[in-house]
């Protein structure tokens, strides 16, 4: 039984996204906490009256409507308002954190046992098993191990070669695939891409999502300056578009001209926030 892809468990993240939001509502429950500290006794009413708002202020639980507090008055008002959202915020993050702390618990570890399940099989073993779930390292050596043929760059005068030994075509290009190479994610260079219109392209790079297993596509556009190369590079961004492949998505693009090139910390800060 050969298993496609839509019967397959897609990689997942919501653990680590879990206990990122874990950590986040920590701080917000924190903050408030500091917040409450420094609150003013009592509580303050609102009603509204021929659609405007009114404000009253409880100093006891059993006074059920409280002085009526002038809207002259605003810090009083602000104080009192700001104790009132943060109570009834403090609530829900605490409920929420609750609710995270148990669901992650021990729970934390079965994606990755099942994602690894499939690996912890002998290699001979693995060509008679269809899994539901791969590891992304089990994703990524199946994808680095697919051949393809690049684009010839053999007898490009000024090639570039990389710390994995293939030439590349610019300067930039060398910095974008160590980069990749230092942060240990997966990219071919200039693997061919069939898109809708059957029309064959080669982003200067295609990288594995860590998250999903799914393809991002970087194009260095490294002559913006020529009206010729930009008008091509436009072009050629509409024709990704058509495909499905939609910049911010599956997409990352860079640019540059003579006087203005590509940093390594601008590619570090995309690498960081993207990938």
């Amino acid at each position: 039984m050969k298993r496609g892809s839509k019967e397959r468990i897609s990689y997942s993240g919501i653990y680590i996204d879990a206990e990122i939001r874990k950590q986040e509502l920590e701080a917000a429950q924190k903050l408030l906490e500091k917040s409450l500290s420094k609150a003013p006794e009592g509580n303050i009413r609102i009603i509204r009256v021929n659609g405007s708002a009114q404000y009253y202020l409880r100093m006891k639980p059993n006074d059920k409507n409280g002085t009526y507090l002038s809207k002259s008055n605003t810090k009083q008002i602000k104080m009192y308002l700001q104790k009132s959202y943060d109570l009834k915020a403090k609530k829900l993050v605490d409920e929420e954190l609750k609710n995270l702390t148990r669901c992650l618990g021990k729970n934390v570890e079965l994606p990755h046992k099942l994602e690894q399940l499939y690996s912890n099989y002998p290699e001979e073993a693995r060509i008679h098993i269809c899994p539901v779930s791969k590891s992304y390292e089990e994703m990524e050596r199946e994808w680095m191990a697919r051949p393809y043929r690049r684009l010839d760059v053999n007898n490009v005068n000024a090639g570039y070669e990389t710390n994995r030994g293939e030439l590349v075509r610019s300067k930039s290009e060398l910095n974008i695939a160590n980069m990749l190479d230092r942060y240990h994610i997966a990219y071919k260079y200039e693997c061919p891409v069939v898109l809708n219109n059957g029309i064959v392209v080669h982003p200067d790079f295609t990288i594995l999502n860590r998250d999903t297993g799914e393809e991002i596509y970087w194009e260095h556009r490294g002559m913006m300056d020529d009206s010729g190369y930009a008008s091509k590079a436009v072009f050629k961004f509409k024709e990704y578009m058509q495909s499905g492949i939609i910049l911010g998505k599956n997409l990352i693009i860079t640019e540059e001209t003579a006087l203005n090139p590509l940093g390594t910390d601008e590619i570090k800060v995309i690498i960081k926030s993207l990938l």
